[in-house]
């Protein structure tokens, strides 16, 4: 059985520090000016002293149903057999095509490379290492989890089956593997 690599993001137990996207843009030394990773805050809501914010990880979504491989005239954006969305940089021409199609509005043309790029679980570093991506490994809220839901065994498979989630735009049909827990203080955010 082949991998079904995920990550959930409990907008519960985020607060919004964004290591996670200090770490990632570290990790794949991401030029200042653009992003693989933010965490969108939302708020204050509610009424003092109880007010509260909402997270919102805005990275690439990992679709099954890709429109950035699809659209991709090169074949530089691609589906691995790891099942993660990745790009060859060597195959890229700039063409944007791929990030024009990007329905989540993630992609972006790296300024030094002029190659497009985007969130790739830390695929050829750290997964290639046996480790978690940048983002996961250093939350210290512990609100990223990532695993393969191919393995029931795993903490991210198991996580899907007992708690409530959702993914973000599943109208548009492109099967997104990143999973969100809603947050308790407020109603899903789309």
């Amino acid at each position: 059985m082949s991998q079904r690599y995920v990550i959930v993001h409990d907008e519960n137990k985020c607060i919004g520090c964004q290591a996670c996207s200090v770490a990632c843009r570290s990790e794949n030394n991401v030029p200042d000016g653009v992003s693989r990773l933010q965490v969108h805050i939302q708020g204050p809501f509610g009424e003092a002293p109880n007010l509260h914010f909402k997270y919102h990880r805005m990275s690439c979504q990992q679709c099954e149903n890709a429109p950035c491989v699809t659209v991709c005239p090169t074949g530089a954006a691609y589906i691995g057999d790891d099942g993660i969305v990745s790009i060859k940089p060597e195959k890229c021409v700039g063409c944007m095509y791929c990030v024009a199609a990007c329905p989540y509005k993630v992609r972006f043309m790296n300024p030094e490379t002029k190659v497009a790029d985007k969130c790739n679980f830390c695929k050829d570093t750290r997964l290639a290492r046996g480790e978690q991506p940048a983002c996961v490994d250093v939350c210290p809220t512990d609100a990223l989890v990532f695993g393969d839901t191919n393995d029931n065994n795993s903490q991210v498979a198991k996580m899907l089956l007992q708690r409530a989630n959702y993914q973000d735009s599943t109208h548009l049909g492109t099967k997104p593997r990143v999973y969100r827990i809603p947050t308790k203080k407020g109603g899903i955010v789309s």
